[in-house]
Formats: C-alpha cells, structure tokens, sequence
C-alpha cells in the first residue's frame, strides 16, 4: 500500500510542479516586456531635455525645445502669472510623445497579424535599442525629435502586440503585464535620476540602458515558455482553424469559469475578414470609451492642472512640488496595475466618473486656490494614479475574459488605442487652459 501511494502521488506532483513553475516563468516574462516596453518611452523625455542642453548654441529652436522639458530641471521663465507657469505647456511634449503610438495603435490591429510575434519583438527591441543611441550621440535637435518617435513607435507596436500575445496564456500574465508597465514609470524616472546624479553623464547612462531592451529580448525568447499554438515565426493566418481553442480557453480561464464559457459560441471558422473586424470594435467602445475617458481626465491633470498647482510657501520649490507629483502619480499606478490578482472592478464607468470629479475638483482648485497645502494634493495625486492603473488593467482583463476566443487576439491590440486617444484628447485640451491660467 504504502509503495502504491508513493507511485501514484508522483504522476500528480510533477505536473503540478512544472505547471506552477510555467505560469510563474510566464508571469514574470510578462511583468519584464511590460517593464521593458515602457522604460525607454518613460525615460526619454528626462534624457532628451539633458542632451538639448548641451546643443543649445544661441539656436532659438533649440532654446525652445528646452523650455519643454516636463522635469522642470531648468528654472522657470520669468513670468507675471500667480502660477509661476513655464512659457509653454507641458502638453506640448505630452503629444510629441503620443502620437506616434496613437497612429500605430489605430493601423495596426488590422495589419499586425500578419507579422509573427518574433519579428515584432525584434522590432521593438531594435527601435528601443536605436532610440538609446540616437539620444546618446545625438547633436542636433531633429535628432532628439527623432528619438521621441522611435521610443513611442517601439512602445505603441510593444503594448498591442504583448496585449494580443497575452491570449496565448493564462489570464493570470495580464496582472504581470500590467504591474510591469507600471514599474516602468518608477524604475525608469529613479534610475535615470540616480545614474546621472552620481556622476555619470547623460550619454554613458543612457548607453547603460541598451541592457533595457536586451532585457525584452531575453524575457521573450528565453525566459516566456510558448504554447505549441503561438505563431512565433509563421504567419498562421491560413492555418486559423487549426488552433485547439478548446486548449487556448484552459489556459485562459481558471476552474470557476468552466461552465460560464460553456455558453459562448463556438466559431472558428478562420481568419477575421473586415467586417468582422469593425464589428468587434462597436462590441469594444463599452470597454473602450470608460477607459478613454479614464486618461483623458487624468493626462489633463497631469499636462495641464499639475504644473500650475504651485504652492510657493511650501518648503519643497516648484520644481521639486512638480515631480513629487509625477512621482505619485507613477507609484498610484504601478499598484493598482499590480492589483488584479487581489481585486478585479467590472464596473469600469465608475472608475472614469471619479477620475473626472478629480479633474474637475482640480481645475476649481487652480482656479479658485482653495486647497490649503501641497500634501493634499499629494494625496489625490496618488489617488489618481490608482484610479488609471485600475481602470486600465481591469479593461484588459475584463476583454480577455468576455471576448469569444476567435476575436480576442485582435479585440486585445484594437482596444490598446483607448488610453492613447483620451490622452492625445487630453494634450489638446490642456493647451487653451494653460493660456488662459497663465494669462492671469
């Protein structure tokens, strides 16, 4: 007896274990591309404004594009205003940054499958990597410009791509991602702060961060264990009706949601045409327009209130006020993008409408100077960016989840144009608000 116990209980083990090891090995693949695919977007703009500085030569243009710099590392101009304002909205450098990858993030999912997940990694990897470079060596303002496109083309094509590869895997990567993206925006302003403050120029620390993108490109093919169904290399366009969609929706879903999936229609009749395409995205604005509206108010905040809630008895100046408050705003966001494993919120409309109250509350409170100290803002800072990191993971997840399995890949990277579009949105709407405020 005690022999036949022993026999049978390691058939069971070994499964469970290697199990457990690939979904940790999995999790944590996804939680570095989603580390690795922001970083280089998060730390550009600091890198940018330091390597202008050098090329500043009496040149306008180049002055100009100083004054944009969203860390505030340079004094502001002179002004008249009670809000001690910059001559120039960070919004300007906000849609610099977002446009590139609202442009891809709109094309793209109609394209996309076609290029097999390997090639766009390697993609990605090769712009981040060239994006370092050229802000390393750069010695002219074009160039700069040039590399803000690169690192927000490499983030865009990243997100939707990594976002469609999700579901290949247990829903459980969607929690790694989403942590990971939010890491990026405290690991990336910290490290590149760190680096440079101990000494080391701008262009040997951004020459340290080419490991970034090596970083993608271990995380992906060495350390990510793929499922015999994902297109690594091929196009498998033609060969759609041969993914086992019954093995892709174990993975995806947990016991609990076996018998609620037994509903859905089965149709895996081959690859989406167009039509099948838009109509997926009207079934999407539900999901789209609550996260939209989520970054619309809170990149308004960020881009057009933040710089102007200036508290000038505080003992911090305004630079050190603006970033405690990007900051804040980063560590909201990587734990509520970390949460999804402890708490998931269906209710998604929620999220936008109080992220609106925020911006709302705010711009009274630029207006109208009734906030009595910097930590209260601190405090609603921090609790924005909760409220964008929540929204955003939970739209993902409740995607992944409520989408049929031969729409989801293409449902995950169409819907990834949300964030980016209330942010562009955003931009445009902080520039007349920063005229008028600085006007006064």
């Amino acid at each position: 007896m005690e022999q036949t116990a022993s026999v049978n209980a390691d058939p069971v083990q070994r499964p469970d274990s290697a199990a457990r090891c690939t979904l940790w090995r999995n999790w944590a693949a996804f939680w570095l591309l989603g580390l690795c695919n922001n970083f280089a977007y998060v730390v550009m703009l600091s890198a940018a404004h330091d390597i202008l500085k050098k090329q500043e030569s009496g040149n306008a243009t180049a002055s100009s594009s100083v004054t944009l710099a969203v860390d505030f590392q340079g004094g502001n101009s002179s002004n008249s205003s009670r809000y001690d304002c910059n001559p120039v909205s960070t919004a300007a450098v906000l849609l610099a940054d977002i446009l590139p990858t609202l442009v891809i993030k709109l094309f793209a999912p109609f394209v996309i499958h076609k290029l097999p997940y390997g090639f766009r990694v390697l993609f990605c990897v090769f712009m981040a990597a060239t994006s370092f470079l050229l802000v390393s060596f750069s010695s002219a303002v074009w160039m700069s410009i040039l590399v803000v496109i690169f690192a927000s083309f490499s983030a865009g094509l990243g997100e939707l791509s990594f976002l469609s590869l999700s579901v290949f895997f247990s829903r459980g990567v969607l929690g790694g991602w989403g942590s990971g993206t939010g890491g990026a925006g405290v690991a990336g302003a910290l490290l590149y702060s760190g680096l440079t403050q101990a000494g080391l120029s701008p262009q040997v620390t951004l020459l340290i961060m080419l490991v970034v993108p090596l970083g993608m490109l271990i995380s992906y093919f060495f350390l990510l264990v793929p499922p015999p169904s994902l297109p690594q290399w091929t196009n498998r366009e033609a060969q759609y009706v041969a993914v086992g969609s019954e093995e892709r929706r174990r993975l995806m879903d947990g016991p609990e949601e076996d018998e609620q999936d037994k509903s859905r229609p089965e149709d895996t009749t081959g690859p989406l045409t167009f039509t099948e395409r838009l109509h997926i995205i009207k079934g999407l604005l539900k999901f789209v327009f609550p996260l939209g509206l989520v970054y619309f108010a809170e990149y308004f905040i960020n881009q057009g209130l933040m710089e102007l809630l200036y508290f000038p008895n505080f003992f911090l100046s305004h630079a050190e006020q603006y970033r405690w408050y990007q900051t804040l705003y980063q560590v909201g966001v990587l734990v509520s993008r970390s949460s999804l494993c402890c708490v998931k919120i269906r209710k998604l409309w929620t999220l936008s409408l109080l992220q609106v109250v925020n911006a709302v509350l705010l711009l009274f409170a630029v207006r109208y100077l009734f906030l009595p100290s910097a930590w209260l803002v601190f405090v609603i800072i921090l609790y924005e960016g909760l409220l964008g990191g929540a929204a955003y993971v939970n739209t993902f997840y409740f995607i992944s989840k409520e989408t049929e399995d031969r729409q989801r890949e293409f449902a995950m990277a169409a819907a990834s144009v949300g964030d980016s579009l209330g942010i562009a949105l955003a931009g445009l709407a902080a520039f007349p608000v920063h005229r008028y405020f600085c006007s006064l």
